[in-house]
């Protein structure tokens, strides 16, 4: 019994990790038809396109995949989808960003209310937190792409502001406006990058108990569950020692 019990978590947490996967990709998808749409359907053509792909196509989402969502862009049935942020605030005093496309404002608007009421957070007004975050561009290669001098003259080459590279990798930040023609010319001196999108990089962190991340924790993964919501981000810092607490 030990070993079946043993065998069903591993499928339950495989059957997560799929539903995730599954997950990010329509997402992914749901970017690029809307960035297909309000521009050119060719990513040479349009920025935002072009940064949706590689953002994709670094998440290995199928070229199919990539294709249809592009395909859909074109169609005059493809659902309109209207992008929203919301801005509150989450256990421990954290603040948090959160960005949604939606086909429907009051369904969205509601379910990311009561998300953050359920997890002990609130909602603010639009402005609320935002000026704790600066809009940058930012671009991730993996250690193997060289060493801190090489990555760092590569950034700077391309028109980055700045580099922060450790053990496990290098993180490029650049101005919102600047992403798509660095990421364009770092890839030709560095090669593909892991990730290439734009972020709010909070100006300061707020420090969290193990108490406080707990729900915290909660809150992050409800919000990035709902299929409206793109993307997430909080100014919180917690300690290895919490982090490996609440992992366990």
């Amino acid at each position: 019994m030990a070993g079946h019990s043993k065998w069903a978590n591993i499928q339950h947490r495989k059957g997560r990790q799929d539903a995730a996967r599954s997950k990010l990709f329509s997402k992914l998808a749901k970017e690029i038809t809307v960035a297909a749409k309000m521009g050119d359907p060719d990513p040479e053509k349009n920025p935002r396109l072009r940064l949706a792909v590689k953002e994709a196509k670094s998440n290995s989402v199928p070229k199919d995949v990539i294709d249809r969502a592009i395909k859909k862009s074109l169609g005059g049935d493809a659902e309109s989808y209207d992008e929203i942020r919301y801005e509150g605030y989450g256990p421990g005093g954290v603040a948090m960003i959160v960005e949604a496309l939606t086909d429907n404002r009051n369904r969205t608007a509601s379910n990311v209310r009561s998300t953050f009421t359920k997890h002990g957070g609130n909602l603010a007004e639009t402005g609320a937190v935002s000026f704790m975050f600066d809009r940058k561009g930012e671009i991730v290669y993996p250690a193997s792409a060289g060493d801190a001098d090489t990555v760092m003259e590569a950034a700077l080459e391309a028109g980055a502001d700045d580099v922060e590279s450790t053990e496990d990798g290098h993180v490029i930040y650049t101005e919102a406006a600047d992403l798509a023609e660095a990421s364009s010319a770092l890839e030709a001196a560095l090669g593909e990058a892991e990730s290439t999108k734009l972020i709010w990089k909070p100006q300061t962190l707020t420090p969290v108990d193990e108490a406080a991340g707990s729900t915290l924790m909660k809150l992050l993964a409800a919000l990035e569950d709902d299929d409206d919501v793109q993307t997430v981000t909080a100014n919180f810092d917690m300690s290895d020692e919490v982090m490996e607490k609440l992992a366990s």
